[in-house]
């Protein structure tokens, strides 16, 4: 913990050195009109079996991105404690709120939690949130896994990623933990700004980071499940804790990187959104991508779109109302 800093407002209900199985809560106390001595209860798990390493698993960094949630949610009724080496912390639903919101940020604060690191103990509720993850539960792992999907406004190639790093040796860790998760992508992530990333905060500490996007729309399917619940078990064999072997996945993981902002596209027109290539196509330089149509009035061309680089696309807008700002479109390139 940074002596600096005051201690953090959120408090556990349960003891993280108790071997066994624990249920509990992260409690935030919160003050409001429907509850004066409130508080935000966000679930957690801790499973633990003697000495060993600690894998820190999370869902819900965004409340509309169920593959995560819905994976730690069975995974903390299912997980035998006889199994593991070690440690496991599970936190289905890392923003408590915005899950309960549907929604992609806190409506207690507007607070967007993977953009809120590394917090402030006297910030908003989002951002005291992120404080006690970056001082006291970090701290606490060796591994840690954050699964996430495209929520409501996105559709995106399933993926699991590393980011290139500094420290070359963290990095082929974090690579080889992204890789043996078993999605159908392994990808190197370029991020528009990593500055506020819980995936920074956790990589700053020197641990081992792994995060997913898998596919999306706000909602789940039988496959996406199906890779979280392999993907899970397997990342939690690579963190040395659960003593099973790996789960083979139906292919191996095509490794593609996103090495630039050139991959982004984003919209300067608002409109309707006609996409005119489909997630994992070939794209070469200057392909057509996309057309945005004016809804002010008729008899208007729409505005072309043209990729700035060669690739596949590995993502794409879920919606098809567009504002200025949106990306609409990620190119990712095969290594």
């Amino acid at each position: 913990m940074n002596p600096a800093l005051p201690a953090s407002s959120v408090t556990a209900t349960v003891d993280f050195d108790q071997d066994g199985i624990q249920h509990g809560f992260l409690k935030l106390p919160y003050s409001h009109d429907g509850s004066a001595w409130g508080a935000i209860m966000t679930p957690l798990c801790v499973v633990k079996n003697g000495e060993g390493p600690t894998a820190l698993l999370t869902g819900g960094n965004h409340g509309d991105e169920y593959e995560g949630i819905t994976g730690l949610l069975k995974l903390s009724h299912q997980l035998d404690h006889k199994d593991i080496q070690g440690r496991v912390i599970i936190i289905p639903m890392m923003n408590q709120p915005a899950v309960e919101g549907a929604s992609r940020v806190s409506p207690i604060d507007n607070g967007n939690m993977n953009r809120a690191f590394p917090g402030h103990p006297y910030g908003t509720m989002t951002e005291r949130m992120a404080d006690y993850f970056t001082r006291y539960l970090i701290p606490l792992c060796d591994t840690a896994l954050d699964i996430h999907s495209g929520g409501k406004t996105l559709d995106i190639l399933p993926f699991a990623a590393a980011h290139r790093l500094p420290d070359k040796a963290l990095e082929s860790r974090c690579s080889d933990g992204a890789r043996l998760f078993g999605a159908p992508y392994m990808f190197f992530m370029e991020e528009i700004d990593a500055t506020q990333l819980y995936d920074t905060a956790v990589e700053d500490q020197g641990k081992v980071f792994v995060t997913t996007e898998l596919r999306g729309g706000g909602t789940t399917t039988p496959d996406t499940i199906a890779m979280v619940d392999r993907g899970i078990h397997n990342f939690l064999v690579f963190s040395g804790v659960l003593n099973k072997t790996y789960l083979t996945p139906p292919s191996d993981p095509i490794s593609v990187e996103i090495p630039d902002a050139n991959c982004y596209l984003h919209a300067e027109h608002r409109g309707i959104l006609e996409l005119c290539v489909s997630l994992g196509d070939e794209i070469h330089k200057s392909d057509l991508i996309a057309r945005i149509y004016s809804m002010e009035r008729t008899g208007e061309a729409p505005v072309e779109y043209h990729a700035k680089r060669s690739g596949i696309l590995a993502a794409r807008r879920h919606l098809a109302n567009v504002n200025i700002g949106d990306t609409f479109a990620v190119l990712a390139v095969k290594i």
